[in-house]
């Protein structure tokens, strides 16, 4: 006896974003095990895996490659044994042929998938790129291919000598300056970063950016103290998680910067949710939120966010992950950017926080009641507000607290 099982859109995932099917990883006639990939979902922040629900043969596609989906859609349907609860390998459907260079394509993808080696975002890249992982020295742990070394031979392909622009011209009629372009679809990520981008500034909020330098001696100091201690715990010291750590001060100092804007009402949130802006592989930004920050401590912070950053690098992270964040952190200054303004306000949110690069700079100090001339370790930090929700005067009230959190970070001596 055969029963039909639905695949469906999460419903609890999706809820609040756009989202489309990337990929189908079976076709129709296909065995499929329980918990097996078997659709990648782009939603407009991540790209999620949708489970095999059951053991069975995919018997029909309700929504195409690149349809647009919302929570709890029909995907397809399974014909499942209601006698045969175990799970069964998948395997080729019958009859289905491809040509051999797809078929080692695809042999070599799975096999790779089957020892863990590849993420979605892996696996998006190679088959845009139309590059075999078995084309490719994998430079991750254990011999993992990622993102990267895609790319790299996506670049060292592209170095290749040209073909004669005329000759292109002739067979495409085309124009030379129309065959010398290479166009590069939109994916669903970059269209979204794109209308929120243009939505926050030019349509909802005014924008003004202060600007501040702080003295990152202390928190260096502590740096190099606990480092190894903390690593060993598996939370990496970085910069960024001492100034999520002092931002909770600055928050608690401005609530405003923690609100957001309705037509009727402030609201302030009592809860403080950090998202920190972290690039991607392939160029897009995605901005992974540490919850609750106030009520964790230094070493917490390090390791959520170690993980949150890692992962977003390997597209795993859940819808979950990148929503609902109350406060944005952007450190740009990782890529040598010393100051950037007006970083653009992650809406709803009224406010975010932009770190520049960290270098040392010949500063006057106060030594024993005498001017003095020293390097010190300071970097640029902006903080750009929606000028409807606070002024510039509580705005420097907030980077004054933070930049006296950061120059006088406690336990550095």
């Amino acid at each position: 006896m055969v029963t039909s099982v639905d695949v469906c859109a999460p419903a609890e995932e999706s809820e609040g974003t756009q989202s489309r099917i990337l990929r189908w990883l079976k076709a129709p006639g296909d065995r499929v095990a329980r918990d097996e990939p078997l659709i990648e979902l782009e939603t407009d922040k991540v790209t999620v895996e949708i489970p095999s629900p059951a053991d069975g043969v995919l018997r029909e596609i309700f929504k195409q490659e690149q349809d647009e989906v919302a929570p709890g859609d029909r995907l397809g349907s399974i014909d499942a044994p209601a006698d045969r609860p175990a799970a069964v390998a998948a395997m080729p459907a019958a009859g289905r042929t491809a040509p051999a260079s797809a078929r080692s394509a695809t042999s070599a993808v799975e096999t790779a998938v089957a020892t863990g080696t590849l993420s979605p975002a892996v696996r998006r890249l190679l088959a845009e790129h139309r590059v075999r992982p078995d084309e490719l020295t994998g430079s991750g742990a254990g011999g993992r291919i990622t993102a990267d070394d895609v790319l790299a031979r996506v670049a060292a392909r592209s170095s290749a000598p040209a073909p004669v622009p005329g000759a292109a011209a002739g067979a495409s009629g085309r124009s030379a300056e129309e065959a010398g372009m290479r166009r590069v679809p939109h994916s669903a990520l970059r269209r979204r970063i794109a209308e929120h981008m243009v939505t926050s500034l030019l349509h909802t909020a005014p924008h003004v950016t202060t600007v501040f330098e702080a003295d990152f001696g202390a928190v260096l100091a502590h740096r190099e103290r606990h480092r190894e201690a903390f690593a060993s715990r598996g939370a990496p010291l970085t910069l960024t998680a001492y100034v999520i750590a002092a931002c909770v001060d600055a928050i608690r100092a401005v609530p405003e910067t923690n609100a957001r804007w309705t037509d009727d009402a402030l609201e302030i949130l009592d809860r403080i949710d950090i998202g920190v802006g972290t690039a991607l592989p392939g160029g897009a930004l995605i901005v992974p939120v540490i919850r609750d920050v106030a009520t964790l401590g230094l070493d917490e912070i390090a390791r959520r966010l170690g993980d949150l950053t890692t992962r977003a690098r390997e597209d795993r992270l859940t819808p979950a992950e990148v929503r609902g964040g109350t406060f944005t952190i952007s450190n740009h200054g990782v890529s040598g950017s010393l100051l950037a303004a007006p970083i653009v306000i992650n809406q709803p949110q009224s406010a975010i926080l932009g770190l520049g690069k960290l270098e040392r700079r010949p500063v006057v100090i106060d030594h024993d009641g005498e001017e003095r001339i020293a390097i010190r370790p300071r970097c640029y930090l902006t903080l750009t507000i929606d000028h409807r929700v606070l002024d510039g005067q509580r705005a420097n009230a907030f980077m004054e607290v933070l930049v006296r959190r950061l120059s006088g970070w406690p336990g550095a001596d």
